[in-house]
């Protein structure tokens, strides 16, 4: 043999052989771990999980680490039940890039409606619901959202084609909006759709775009304009007529006392005048003396007075009482 021939080959590794019991063992190790993993599932506090065992409805549970069945004896579907949801209607807020999409053309067979005076209009509203009942959520409608979007629009219609074109922008939006809350939430309980309206509310109204629009521009102005004018009549209405009766009480007061005042004076007079009479009676001379004198004594403490009996040229005072002569 040469000496290659002669090269040793390297000996072959014994292979490895597992018992049954190790395999066994390994198993049931990997059976507890998937069991365990597929056995708890978590429930956020927004949330409340419907709980399936063989595809039938069996339990809801609520917040927390929940248990159930493992290897797909029970599947658990999580359902947002304390948020508010909106959907648009007539526009969509914001799309993918964020850029605000109101107004855009593609939603326009959801605004464009038909009002009672055969006018139309663009009416933009959103409706919020809550999902209080997340086994009918999820078995007892199919097409959710379309569902919601075609009954919305249906009641919305059917409201703005009852009414003028006139109300509809101006002065029934809250009434469209209540009686719209409530028929939708009737057809929704009706469907067993599993949700609560909690509002409705509409956003822009307004007339096709071009002279309708701008017609309506004006009216709505001169609506605004009317209105003011309006209130500023009442304001001042409610502040002239106060001032003009406070007025009128003053001065009605005010004759009332001066009227009471002269009746009283007059009186006064007539008793002094009777009580003289009666002095006269019992002794003539002195009544007229003590008029004389009364009278003399008025004219003379006049500021106004023009009559001058005292000369201060002269050393003595003239007699008074001599004046006009002595009888």
């Amino acid at each position: 043999m040469s000496e290659e021939e002669k090269i040793v080959r390297p000996a072959r590794r014994p292979r490895l052989s597992l018992s049954p019991k190790i395999i066994i063992v390994v198993l049931i190790i990997v059976l507890l771990l998937v069991a365990a993993a597929s056995s708890f599932f978590v429930v956020d506090q927004t949330e409340q999980a419907v709980v399936l065992r063989f595809g039938r409805y069996d339990r809801t549970v609520g917040p927390g680490l929940q248990v159930r069945l493992p290897f797909g004896i029970e599947r658990s579907y999580n359902v947002p039940t304390q948020l508010v949801q909106t959907m648009t209607f007539g526009y969509r807020a914001t799309d993918s890039t964020g850029t605000s999409l109101r107004g855009a053309t593609n939603y326009e067979d959801e605004s464009m409606m038909l009002t009672g005076d055969l006018n139309i209009v663009s009416v933009e509203w959103i409706v919020q619901y809550r999902i209080n009942d997340p086994m009918k959520w999820l078995f007892n409608v199919e097409n959710k959202e379309t569902t919601i979007r075609d009954i919305s629009q249906s009641v919305m219609n059917s409201l703005v084609g009852d009414l003028p074109i006139l109300s509809v922008m101006t002065g029934m939006r809250t009434q469209i909006e209540v009686a719209a809350q409530d028929q939708m939430q009737r057809i929704f309980d009706g469907y067993d759709f599993g949700i609560e309206v909690v509002t409705v509310k509409l956003q822009n109204i307004v007339p096709p775009e071009g002279a309708v629009q701008d017609a309506f521009e004006d009216v709505n102005k001169a609506t605004q304009d009317m209105n003011r004018y309006i209130n500023e009549g009442k304001e001042y209405y409610n502040k002239a007529i106060p001032e003009a009766q406070g007025e009128a009480s003053r001065i009605v007061l005010q004759a009332e006392g001066y009227a009471a005042e002269r009746v009283n004076t007059a009186k006064g007079d007539v008793a002094a005048f009777n009580a003289m009479k009666e002095e006269w009676r019992q002794d003539p001379d002195l009544v007229r003396t003590r008029l004389y004198l009364e009278t003399m004594e008025d004219v003379l403490s006049s500021e106004e007075g023009s009559l001058t009996l005292v000369d201060s040229s002269l050393e003595n005072f003239l007699p008074i009482s001599t004046v006009g002569g002595a009888k």
